[in-house]
């Protein structure tokens, strides 16, 4: 491999925007690889900018870090996404879009009556929640008539929470210290 492919932590960051931090994150992780120099620092491939742009759009569209791994296990190692590789990928994102917009559309549409969250403030509750019944349902605890996708299982496998498990770091280089 000729040297002049390869570019420093600086270069990575600030092209990719994503933090140092993030990008030594991602290379922990193995979603991305460095080579080292004679001094231990950091370098980087130029397709290592494609895999972080697909890294960030992947979290835009939602996709958890294990789903992150998955995708780009499926390309060859030290290779970018072809466009065969991007229809089939996003083929999938479209799915996943479709349905967290049906699940948002839910979620506006519902949002002035009973979602199930126990508060039973609202006369709706009465018939959509008697007597807080969604408080024994297993959708619980969280608000149970709301959508499953927008109650996404806790980092501890529990229901309820809006975070999905895996979070993928979205600091950006301006957030980060200079790395080597």
């Amino acid at each position: 491999m000729d040297g002049r492919d390869l570019l420093p932590m600086g270069e990575i960051s600030r092209r990719s925007g994503f933090a140092a931090s993030a990008i030594r994150y991602y290379e922990a992780e193995g979603l991305i690889e460095a080579h080292r120099s004679g001094g231990g620092q950091r370098r980087f491939e130029r397709s290592v900018l494609r895999r972080l742009a697909f890294i960030r759009a992947a979290s835009n569209v939602g996709l958890t870090l294990e789903e992150v791994r998955g995708e780009l296990a499926r390309l060859p190692e030290n290779r970018t996404p072809t466009k065969a590789d991007w229809v089939r990928i996003s083929a999938h994102w479209r799915r996943r879009l479709d349905e967290q917009m049906a699940a948002l559309e839910a979620l506006r549409d519902r949002l002035d009556s009973c979602i199930g969250c126990g508060c039973l403030s609202l006369k709706q509750c009465g018939i959509s929640n008697p007597v807080d019944r969604a408080a024994g349902s297993p959708e619980a605890p969280g608000a149970a008539l709301l959508p499953s996708l927008l109650r996404r299982a806790r980092p501890d496998g529990t229901p309820g929470s809006a975070h999905p498990p895996g979070p993928i770091p979205s600091e950006t280089a301006s957030e980060a210290p200079p790395e080597s």
